[in-house]
C-alpha cells in the first residue's frame, strides 16, 4: 500500500482518501457521497439529460481518483436507461486494492461494483465495457497530455483545490479541457471563484451559480454556448 494514501471517513459516513503528499482529500470531508451526488450527478449529468432529453451521455472527468463519480453516474444511467460513455483522466491511478477499501459497494449495484473492480486495470489501457450500456476508459496521463478527438456532453472538473494544484485552475488548463465539450455541453465543478467565472465567460460559457454541496455555499455550472 502507498503509505502516503490513507482511507478516511467523511461526515456523511462515506469514505474518501487523504493524500499526504498533496495535503488534500479526494472528496469533501463534509461528505464524499453527498458531494459527488450533488455537484456531479445532479448538477451535471441529471441537468444535461433533462435539458437535452438525450438517451445517452458522454462524460469527461478531470481527476478520476476513487471512481466514485463514475460509479454513481453509471448507477444513475442504468436506473434511467441511459447509455454512458465515460472517460476519466488520472495521472496517478489508485491500485485496485485501495479502490476496494473505499466501501463504495454500499452505494452501487453489486454487479456494477464487481465489474468495475474486475475491469479497472484494463480501463487504464483501453476502453472497456462495464455492462451493456456503460463504457469506461481512464487516460493515465496529466490533463494537458490528453490526446483524443472525442467531444463530450459533460465535463466533471474534480481536480484538487487550487491551493494545492494552482495550474489546474488557470486559463491554459481550463481552455484545454473545455475545448473537449460539445456546443451546449455542461461544465461542473465544486468550486466557484471570480477568476474561474471570468475565464469561462471569456471562452463563451454561460455561468450559473448554484447552491454548493455541504461545506460550500455555492458551486459553478457553465454551459458551452453554440456559435
Amino acid at each position: 500500500m502507498n503509505h502516503k494514501l490513507k482511507i478516511v471517513t467523511t461526515a456523511d459516513g462515506s469514505k474518501t482518501i487523504y493524500n499526504a503528499e498533496v495535503g488534500e482529500h479526494y472528496h469533501s470531508r463534509h461528505g464524499a457521497l453527498q458531494e459527488s451526488l450533488h455537484v456531479f450527478v445532479n448538477a451535471g449529468l441529471d441537468y444535461f439529460l433533462a435539458k437535452s432529453e438525450a438517451r445517452e451521455a458522454s462524460i469527461l472527468e478531470v481527476g478520476f481518483g476513487t471512481g466514485l463519480n463514475f460509479l454513481l453516474s453509471s448507477a444513475y444511467c442504468t436506473d434511467h436507461q441511459i447509455k454512458l460513455q465515460y472517460t476519466g483522466i488520472e495521472a496517478y491511478p489508485l491500485s485496485t486494492d485501495m479502490m476496494a477499501q473505499t466501501g463504495y459497494e454500499q452505494y452501487t449495484p453489486a454487479a456494477l461494483w464487481t465489474s468495475y473492480l474486475q475491469h479497472y486495470p484494463d480501463a487504464l489501457k483501453n476502453e472497456v465495457s462495464i455492462d451493456a450500456d456503460t463504457q469506461l476508459q481512464i487516460a493515465h496521463c496529466k490533463l494537458m497530455e490528453l490526446n483524443t478527438d472525442q467531444q463530450f456532453d459533460i465535463v466533471y472538473f474534480d481536480a484538487f483545490a487550487a491551493v494545492h494544484q494552482p495550474e489546474m485552475w488557470e486559463l491554459p488548463a481550463i481552455s484545454f479541457v473545455t475545448g473537449f465539450l460539445k456546443p451546449g455541453g455542461v461544465f461542473v465543478t465544486y468550486a466557484i471563484t471570480g477568476n474561474l467565472k471570468r475565464m469561462l465567460k471569456s471562452l463563451g460559457f454561460t455561468i450559473q451559480k448554484i447552491p454548493g454541496a455541504a461545506g460550500k455555499r455555492e458551486m459553478l455550472r457553465g454551459v458551452n454556448n453554440p456559435l
